[in-house]
């Protein structure tokens, strides 16, 4: 919501943040009883750039490149792998030559011996034919490749010519004012109510059935670390990887050998610590990556574990962290509350419950639940079809039921958490690691308010 005391009683949005064309919509305008104009909009998504034409012209030039990279490096390690089989094979080769020659000049020396004793040196040579046929087509996508490569040319020759007398620093220049500026943009939105959830984008298709990934979620936006952890129970193991890139081609990371196993996937990053639910026990554990210790643990209260309140799915699922614009929060159930789900605040550092709420809706009813901005959003399955049901608002300690459809791809949810620097659900569905974008209906304020 948009506040500013106005002197006219003409009550005028348009003119207090950008126009439509750059992403605002505007729903109404009012003025209150104390002659406050009233603004309600939504403001644009955070990644509202990636549908300008140059942007996506850019994105498809850097998967084109990387495709064209992939290839290459296929076709290098195929092609020192059979000359490797061709150097292998080169003494035999030049045996069975001067087998030949003797046979040539002198017919009479080829007796039945020294017959088969050619065709089995001919026969080791067989393997060679399929190698060859192989070259050829290397060959025939090497051609392929430099085609690509040259219209690829082309076409970042053009982008130069548009982009005029821009040098690489100044562009770079431009690209850090924009991130600040969107930065700051963001940093003004306060905090809005879910309206809706784009179709997925899936990242990566590998992993087991079950499992969690994620991104720390206060961390500064330069550090681009993807952590993953495969499995429900009793793993231990949590591959760091550098970048999403990374995560996506499984490659350049570390792993981290956690002293305690863990239980269920609802598991968070925040602030570079790991957050998790120990395996067979309430007890939650802050796990900090970079000393690779165990900053704390604390047991909480009466909260079931060891599948006694999981979601619908199962999977020792009865103790679910996450975090979101406001902290650090503990989603779980006890048997005092017969089993419906319960939202605690709790102290990142000391892991103490700060606040407690009681929401009323049965927990393995749930599919599974996120937090946006305080308040608790629960699906009503884990299976296709599902959708947004249920929300329950903690700064006025108040429920509704909402009907927010979402696309449910691969039929099998374990693990759906809300990541509030990125503005994005990351899930975990049926092995397969999916984003969704969120659009929010934002409560916009002045500086002055």
């Amino acid at each position: 919501m948009f506040s500013e005391q106005v002197s006219t009683y003409f009550c005028s949005c348009s003119a207090l943040y950008p126009s439509p064309e750059e992403g605002w919509q505007i729903y109404s305008s009012a003025q209150d009883a104390d002659g406050k104009c009233i603004c309600t909009v939504v403001a644009p998504a955070q990644n509202m750039c990636n549908r300008d034409p140059r942007s996506r012209q850019l994105r498809q030039l850097m998967e084109k490149v990387q495709n064209i990279t992939q290839s290459m490096e296929l076709l290098d390690l195929r092609t020192n792998r059979d000359l490797q089989y061709v150097r292998n094979t080169e003494s035999l080769m030049k045996a069975v030559d001067v087998k030949l020659k003797t046979a040539s000049d002198n017919p009479r020396s080829l007796n039945p011996r020294s017959l088969q004793e050619l065709k089995d040196k001919v026969t080791q040579l067989l393997p060679l034919l399929p190698v060859l046929e192989q070259y050829k087509t290397d060959a025939r996508q090497i051609s392929r490749v430099r085609e690509e490569v040259r219209n690829l040319s082309l076409v970042l020759m053009a982008i130069q010519e548009e982009m005029g007398a821009y040098d690489y620093e100044e562009l770079r220049h431009r690209v850090l004012l924009l991130e600040t500026r969107l930065h700051s943009c963001m940093q003004k939105l306060g905090c809005g109510k879910l309206t809706g959830v784009s179709n997925p984008i899936t990242i990566r298709a590998s992993g087991s059935r079950f499992g969690s990934w994620m991104t720390d979620t206060i961390i500064p936006s330069s550090d681009n670390r993807v952590w993953s952890m495969d499995g429900y129970f009793k793993g231990r193991r949590v591959l760091e990887y550098r970048t999403l890139n990374d995560f996506m081609k499984g490659q350049n990371f570390v792993q981290h050998l956690l002293p305690h196993p863990w239980a269920g996937t609802g598991h968070v990053v925040y602030n570079g610590s790991l957050y998790y639910n120990k395996y067979q026990s309430n007890i939650i554990i802050k796990y900090h990556f970079r000393s690779r210790s165990v900053l704390v643990q604390r047991s909480l209260s009466g909260a079931g574990y060891n599948n006694t309140f999981p979601y619908s799915w199962g999977g020792s699922s009865d103790i679910d962290l996450m975090a979101d614009e406001n902290g650090l929060w503990a989603v779980y159930t006890t048997i005092p509350n017969a089993g419906n789900i319960v939202i605690s605040r709790l102290e990142p550092q000391s892991l103490e419950v700060l606040q407690t709420w009681d929401t009323g809706f049965p927990k393995r009813s749930a599919g599974e639940s996120f937090m946006i901005c305080s308040t608790l959003y629960v699906t009503n399955s884990h299976l296709a079809g599902a959708k947004i049901y249920f929300a329950y608002y903690t700064n006025s300690s108040s429920y509704e039921y909402t009907d927010i459809p979402f696309h449910n791809q691969y039929s099998h949810i374990s693990m759906m958490d809300y990541n509030p620097r990125e503005r994005v659900l990351y899930t975990w569905n049926n092995g397969h690691q999916v984003l969704y974008n969120v659009t929010l209906f934002q409560v916009v304020k002045t500086a002055g308010d």
